[in-house]
């Protein structure tokens, strides 16, 4: 029986292999014959057959057909398309350079995507093969390591909790973009990885612009822009599968399905993503699902219309807590200078690599319910609660229209909608703790019994267990509409104008309810001051408690933009304005008449001006400037405090300018490609806010601004490939930020009746901007032995890494001149392999694929705070140094008195893919 096993199965494979012997393949790149440019999203198709592939972001396609006689087409809206007859009897290799003989407008466009040789910015784009080959399912910002000035980290180990820096500049200050529409958080920049939980399957390209950027809409790009293109509508129909587990019982599986162009005029892709884990980090479970839909309709030769939305319904464990490096580690610890006594003191007790204290267990028999997502839902475990849990699920819809109106006129728009509701958890006041450890860490069962010990009678008769303390949920509830509209006008071959608006309005309601009561029947809040009785301020699961405000934020903006190409050269220059209104209403709070307290600023102006010019020098080198200024204004939180709802007068704009020059080229016929830049970018009146008390009593709340900073820095870029079986990629950015000056100054509030002045001092002259390494360098050695087979080992090695820090936290004197703690140089290495199987069944085409990651079990600090008050040593023990004293310098700017997270140890993601 065996034996005949092995026949069958060598019949199959003979068999399927001769079935499918006489298919061939046609690949090739599609370029723009005037500028060179690799066009992404182009159609190329075998005509009268359903077979065909849209270009990647490198203009590459490949189709595979049977062997036969066929006419090639290749088309681009914006582009004369081409026509070519083919006999498919061997494996062909055509290019197409098309004529540019109106606007390629696409996707590419509208994201204001820069182009090689031509667009006058520092860039660096990583294609989907990039993507699939690195990324192994984590957060999307980790793949962009090993890109120059790139700082990206998985924070506290949670579910889409990842962050990224650029230059030295956190994500508030990053644009983040999907299709050409921006997704920073409207009220403070921030953003939500989790959201985008599966946009990393969808990606069809990233681009990374560092600096100011080439994108004309008001966007916060200071240190960079991240522009995110999802996949295009497929020419061909097919489905792909994917399935992967890895580490933390990761398992996840993925399917996406394509209609491949109809008649020539439709397409429509869908896709979809669900995902659990238990955590490589304790409790950072995780339970989400992603959808995905891309459409298009080709109206007529000048007209398409596209629909792109994406979502990702989510939950999730969260370690948001950084904590004493001893805590997670007594051997870290002790190479970074804690000395013996200290790692004997139990306050600072070895817990693991993977200790989360945002969680603890539960004595089973309690079994009420939590509310949340609205609704009452049993817990996730029985046996434990999650101080930290986020949920949420905010979709993002785009209707794009493109409309070639004359050869010289062209016209695109998108109508965009985003919104959702959800939230994350948090303790209230009056919880019990275990605070036999640094980090204190909720005793659930303490309060559980302290809250049913409560008996109280309520002025209706009824007697009921009065809540002390209860788990609560921070919701985030809102919904963002917007356009973009962009007029592009060809002038002559040589000059381009492009005009544009930006229309946005957010409205968010923010408030807390109960999430869980611990224990209670009712909690009584008298946070809402239209609760005036008893009866009004008794509160139940769900119902609202210490905040309850909505936010609205209206935004336009518009721009107006040159482009001059000319034999070598290449320049641009933009002007931009933008207006944005912030306005409160604050459902807890009356106004002097007994209403609903609102408050709204006036229309906030800011403004842009950059450009850039771009010459090649030969065919194959280039190089070229920029420089920019921007007039930002404040994010929200720097303009109003909206749980109060108390506004700032007249609050100062940032002041941002940003030169950089650089050069590209290839040497040694395109063996070797060189990228190199330097950039300085003036970043001024930073600021914060502090309350005040205004002469007629009321609240009120200036805006202290001046610090200033400045991030200036070299990077460089290469990539080697001497043969068609080995690739050498390899970065290095070597950066200088720093505050540039010590901030003094006044403001005035009232005390007792009378007019008081307040002095201000922060010490931070010459001292390091922290958060991110300021020297990097990543290398990445890609072998493929064979066709099909490609392994992958980069390394990231990090220095000059200072950790964070509040700078208005640094108002002492001893301050003066104190660099927060240098977190020690590290070097990760990781490891990629996949392999296309030779032999496809039925039309199926699988590939195995893994990723091992942090190969080495390296242990690392990839996140810390300086001087933690929660968590650094000095804080907890202030004669540190045993003089009997408490000198403000014991401890300082050490690791024992830094927070951190550690980087995860040695990971794997494991799985394959199925085409048809």
């Amino acid at each position: 029986m065996a034996k005949i096993y092995k026949v069958l199965l060598l019949m199959l494979v003979l068999g399927s292999t001769l079935a499918f012997a006489q298919k061939f393949t046609v690949s090739g790149v599609v370029t723009s014959s005037e500028t060179g440019e690799k066009l992404l999203g182009a159609n190329v198709y075998l005509k009268g057959t359903n077979v065909g592939a849209a270009t990647d972001a490198d203009g590459n396609f490949s189709i595979t057909a049977d062997k036969g006689n066929y006419t090639l087409t290749c088309s681009f809206i914006g582009f004369e398309a081409k026509q070519m007859e083919i006999n498919l009897n061997k494996d062909l290799s055509i290019n197409f350079a098309l004529k540019d003989y109106q606007f390629s407008l696409s996707v590419e466009v509208i994201s204001n995507r820069a182009k090689e040789r031509e667009t006058p910015v520092a860039f660096t784009n990583i294609d989907k093969r990039d993507i699939e080959k690195r990324l192994g399912s984590r957060d999307i910002p980790l793949v962009l390591n090993t890109t120059p000035s790139v700082y990206a980290t998985d924070n506290g180990g949670g579910a889409g909790d990842s962050r990224i820096n650029i230059r030295g500049f956190n994500q508030r200050n990053i644009a983040i973009m999907i299709n050409g529409v921006p997704i920073n958080d409207m009220e403070n920049g921030w953003v939500y990885w989790s959201n985008w939980d599966g946009l990393g399957d969808a990606t069809s390209s990233i681009q990374v612009q560092r600096g100011l950027s080439a994108v004309n809409l008001a966007t916060p790009s200071v240190g960079g822009t991240m522009n995110v293109i999802t996949d295009p509508t497929k020419v061909s129909p097919g489905v792909y599968y994917k399935n992967e587990i890895g580490s933390g019982q990761f398992a996840k599986q993925t399917m996406f399905a394509h209609t491949g162009l109809m008649d020539n005029k439709f397409a429509l892709s869908v896709g979809g993503v669900r995902k659990t884990a238990v955590g490589v980090v304790d409790q950072t479970w995780t339970d989400a699902w992603a959808y995905y839909l891309g459409s298009s309709y080709q109206i007529n030769g000048n007209n398409r219309i596209e629909l792109y939305a994406m979502g990702a319904p989510q939950r999730h464990g969260q370690r948001s807590y950084r904590l004493n490096m001893a805590t997670f580690s007594h051997e870290a610890a002790k190479d970074n200078g804690y000395t013996d006594a200290m790692l004997n003191d139990p306050k600072l007790a070895e817990r693991g690599l993977d200790y989360n204290a945002n969680w603890n267990g539960v004595n089973p028999s309690y079994t009420g319910n939590q509310y949340w997502d609205g609704s009452q839902n049993a817990r996730y475990s029985s046996t434990s609660i999650m101080e930290r849990e986020n949920y949420y699920d905010k979709p993002i819809v785009n209707l794009n229209w493109y409309s070639q109106l004359s050869d010289k006129f062209s016209l695109y728009s998108t109508a965009y909608y985003s919104g959702g509701v959800g939230g994350g958890s948090s303790p209230g006041s009056g919880m019990k703790y275990d605070r036999s450890i640094m980090q204190q860490v909720i005793d659930w069962n303490a309060t559980i019994a302290s809250n049913q010990s409560n008996v109280d009678t309520l002025d209706d008769g009824r007697i009921v267990k009065v809540a002390k303390a209860v788990h609560r949920n921070s919701v985030n509830k809102q919904w963002t509409i917007g356009l973009i509209s962009k007029a592009f006008y060809k002038v002559n071959p040589d000059l381009n104008l492009s005009v544009g608006v930006d229309w946005r309005t957010a409205t968010i309601d923010h408030y807390r309810e109960i999430r869980d009561l611990l224990g209670g029947d009712v909690y009584l809040s008298k946070d809402n001051k239209f609760d005036v009785t008893q009866a009004q301020q008794v509160k139940g699961l769900g119902d609202r408690i210490a905040y309850d405000f909505t936010n609205t934020i209206n935004w336009f903006g518009g721009y107006a933009q040159a482009e001059y190409t000319k034999h070598r050269w290449s320049l641009y220059g933009m002007a931009g304005v933008s207006m944005i209104k912030y306005s409160n209403e604050n459902h807890f709070k009356q106004n002097p008449s007994g209403g609903v307290l609102t408050v709204e600023s006036d229309n906030l102006t800011g403004y842009q001006v950059k450009g850039g010019a771009s010459f090649r020098l030969t065919d194959l080198i280039d190089v070229y400037a920029n420089a920019g200024f921007i007039n930002r204004v404040p994010i929200l939180d720097q303009v109003m405090d909206d749980q109060n709802s108390i506004l700032v007068a007249n609050p100062d704009n940032e002041k941002i300018i940003s030169i950089e020059v650089g050069a590209n080229g290839y040497f040694f016929g395109r063996i070797l490609s060189l990228k190199g830049n330097f950039y300085y970018t003036s970043w001024k009146d930073r600021g914060v806010t502090r309350g005040v008390l205004n002469p007629d009593g009321t609240d009120g709340l200036v805006r202290i601004s001046g610090v200033n900073s400045l991030h200036s820095g070299v990077e460089f870029e290469a990539a080697f490939q001497p043969a068609k079986y080995v690739r050498l990629d390899a970065a290095a950015s070597f950066g200088d930020w720093k505050y540039t000056d010590d901030v003094s100054g006044n403001y005035t509030t009232t005390s007792g009746g009378a007019a008081s002045i307040v002095n201000y001092n922060f010490y931070l002259d010459g001292v390091k901007v922290g958060d991110a390494p300021q020297f990097q360098a990543a290398a990445a050695l890609s072998l493929m032995p064979f066709e099909g087979l490609t392994f992958q080992g980069d390394m990231l090695y990090s220095a000059k890494y200072y950790a964070d820090f509040d700078p208005f936290g640094r108002s002492q004197q001893y301050f003066s001149n104190e660099q927060s703690w240098q977190i020690p140089d590290y070097t990760i290495y990781n490891l990629h392999f996949s392999y296309d199987v030779p032999v496809s069944i039925a039309g199926l085409n699988v590939t195995l694929f893994g990723h091992i990651f942090n190969l080495l079990d390296k242990v690392f600090v990839q996140d810390a705070t300086d001087n933690s008050q929660y968590n650094g040593y000095y804080s907890n023990n202030p004669d540190r140094n045993g003089d009997g004293k408490k000198n403000n310098l014991d401890g300082m700017h050490t690791a024992d008195d830094a927070e951190v997270f550690l980087g995860l140890p040695r990971t794997f993601n494991l799985g394959f893919s199925v085409r048809l």
